[in-house]
């Protein structure tokens, strides 16, 4: 009887190891627009950040300055919504850039650099001081 039960519990964790995911993301899932970063490449705090590289550019006249790395703290398909989120964030200190990429999507930015290191920092920082921005991304423009 010992044998048996072990031989099933061995079996099962065996079965429950090869298993994988079936989950499918669609391409107007935000988050599936995201890829993680190689375990080599992890964040100042340690952590994994989600990194997507695309071609941007500035929605507004008055933010024309290029950088070759954004954090992002959200998409939006449409720039009335981006607009307010823009907003939104003003009041909560930051300084806002809305970006849009070549699928006409619009990225909120709060910081442009042309130093991974900085941007990366920026990230662990809004990550530790606000609990409502973790899912803040690197975007690394093409």
């Amino acid at each position: 009887m010992k044998i048996k039960l072990l031989s099933f519990f061995i079996v099962c964790i065996i079965l429950m190891g090869s298993c994988k995911s079936t989950k499918k993301t669609t391409q107007s899932d935000p988050s599936s627009l995201h890829k993680e970063v190689p375990e080599t490449a992890l964040s100042v705090n340690r952590t994994k950040i989600n990194v997507l590289s695309e071609k941007v550019k500035p929605i507004d006249e008055s933010d024309r300055t290029m950088y070759g790395y954004y954090v992002i703290l959200g998409s939006f398909r449409n720039l009335a919504g981006a607009r307010q989120e823009k907003a939104d964030l003003e009041k909560k200190g930051f300084d806002p850039v809305i970006l849009e990429n070549e699928n006409g999507l619009y990225r909120i930015s709060v910081g442009g650099y042309n130093e991974e290191d900085a941007a990366r920092a920026k990230i662990a920082g809004i990550r530790a001081a606000f609990v409502e921005y973790r899912d803040v991304w690197l975007l690394v423009r093409k």
